[in-house]
């Protein structure tokens, strides 16, 4: 398997590989969902505040995941790692994980300092992840669950300073992505 940036060539593939995964999970409409907010992200956001990863086997996308600029009052260099997808009939076998290592590796390497996440704490926590109270760092918006908040440091800081609250890109500005 390599693991590599995403390239524009990838991009349809990378549509239906979250329309298939969200649909296979969660239902066609959340498969829908996710694959045009996967669109819009690849669409939408300035290069710079948007880092992808792509796992591919025998030549096929199998995972991807994305990373996009958080903001916050604080000047620290941050993102968000949402959404995730790794197909079907390969989950269970490490691949999210892996991605997930490599793209917290490139974006160490790139000078981004904390990333978040809103997802399972139990799956996140195997990357390095772990629950970050809203009063450090605020989530862009209201959560239904949020024990899903999540937080690293990159560069060895902490996250126990008061950061503020969050903003993201405009992809994301949407309730019924939180």
């Amino acid at each position: 398997m390599k693991f590599s940036k995403y390239s524009e060539s990838d991009r349809q593939e990378i549509e239906a590989l979250f329309t298939r995964v969200f649909s296979d999970s969660e239902g066609e409409s959340e498969g829908r969902l996710i694959g045009h907010l996967v669109h819009e992200l690849m669409s939408e956001t300035e290069i710079n505040d948007i880092f992808g990863f792509v796992a591919i086997e025998q030549g096929k996308v199998v995972g991807c995941i994305f990373f996009t600029k958080l903001s916050f009052f604080s000047p620290v260099k941050s993102f968000m790692l949402s959404p995730v997808a790794v197909d079907t009939d390969r989950q269970g076998k490490g691949v999210g994980q892996k991605l997930i290592q490599f793209g917290i590796k490139h974006l160490r390497e790139s000078g981004v300092e904390l990333i978040f996440t809103y997802g399972d704490p139990i799956y996140y926590s195997k990357v390095g992840f772990r629950q970050v109270p809203q009063e450090v760092a605020g989530a862009p918006f209201k959560l239904s669950h949020p024990e899903g908040w999540l937080g690293q440091s990159l560069d060895g800081g902490s996250l126990n300073l008061p950061l503020g609250q969050a903003s993201c890109v405009e992809p994301f500005n949407d309730l019924q992505y939180w």
